[in-house]
């Protein structure tokens, strides 16, 4: 089948035209997706409805989060059932119930820390919650580290520094935790994924990447991870094969499980990515994949004009079991 992304367990149908969206919610860039427990899909976007909320059949629920955000970016699921979002502009992580709450905001919004500061926030990224309730973010685009709060929002700790090595961080994007409590960052322009206890302690890393920009980690202890990987924006380098944008299938040993490419490069047909800067899966283990569009057509096709309505993001439907 031509349509099929992916390999063995994971093997991936692209469903074209999934979300039921009226003229009304039109999508910006889906910088974050999140998934709950009862598999409501929720857009963290940057158009005039930052959160969309799609039950499992692509209907509209609600929208919400009007006037909050400058620039949405990062969006999580917590084992609290809260969505954790991160806006990279106003240097800010909010904490929402379901239905759009505001419950609790870390940083001071559009006060950043200063660059390289190593002090919480300038131009965080992305925000994830452990199993014990601590929450993290990666703090990364004017900074290089990582910090812990407690539930409350109380600073816990912050490591990191700018580098190559262990523990050090070239644009930390994105960041989860697994089921144990052990703490993964997309080092981006190193890139690879860091894997850290919950005190920050180094363990491992995954290679065998190209700027590892969403990020997804499977249920269970050593979980598989679902990695968005960029394309190059070098012009020296920009067509290579074999380096992005695609979503692909780590295990803990750096292994590639799999790979959704069609092979035909970046685009927005069914099955294609652009940039692919979120990732999320449900009960099924159906992924959704947001794509950055309006911020990196340029660097991906210079000098072509932009789709005035662009696909923003895709579901891809699982096809092979789900392992118990």
């Amino acid at each position: 089948m031509d349509d099929i992304l992916g390999k063995d367990n994971y093997s991936y149908e692209p469903i074209p035209d999934w979300a039921n969206l009226p003229p009304e919610v039109a999508l910006g860039d889906v910088a974050g997706i999140a998934v709950d427990a009862k598999d409501r899909v929720y857009l963290f976007n940057r158009g005039n409805n930052p959160v969309v909320v799609l039950n499992p059949n692509g209907d509209v629920l609600s929208t919400w989060g009007h006037n909050i955000f400058a620039n949405p970016h990062g969006a999580s699921i917590g084992p609290d059932q809260y969505i954790y979002l991160t806006d990279n502009f106003d240097h800010t992580v909010r904490k929402f119930s379901l239905d759009g709450k505001l419950l609790l905001a870390i940083g001071t919004a559009n006060m950043g820390s200063g660059f390289m500061s190593g002090k919480p926030f300038c131009k965080c990224t992305h925000s994830a919650v452990s199993p014990s309730g601590d929450i993290f973010v990666s703090d990364g685009y004017q900074n290089a580290c990582i910090h812990k709060f407690d539930a409350s929002g109380r600073l816990l700790k912050s490591w990191g520094t700018p580098g190559t090595g262990p523990g050090e961080f070239n644009l930390p994007h994105n960041i989860c935790c697994d089921g144990d409590g052990w703490i993964y960052v997309a080092d981006r322009e190193n890139s690879r994924i860091q894997i850290f206890d919950e005190d920050g302690r180094f363990e491992t890393q995954i290679n065998n990447m190209h700027r590892p920009s969403g990020l997804a980690i499977a249920p269970g202890s050593c979980p598989d991870c679902f990695v968005g990987e960029l394309a190059s924006y070098l012009q020296v380098n920009r067509e290579f094969p074999n380096i992005g944008p695609f979503v692909s299938v780590f295990d803990q040993k750096g292994n590639v499980l799999s790979r959704l490419d069609t092979k035909n490069g970046p685009g927005l047909e069914p099955g294609q990515f652009l940039s692919p800067h979120s990732i999320a899966y449900d009960s099924k283990g159906d992924l959704y994949v947001g794509d950055v569009v309006d911020a990196d057509w340029g660097q991906i096709f210079p000098g072509s004009e932009k789709p005035s309505q662009p696909r923003r993001f895709q579901k891809l439907k699982r096809i092979s079991p789900v392992s118990t």
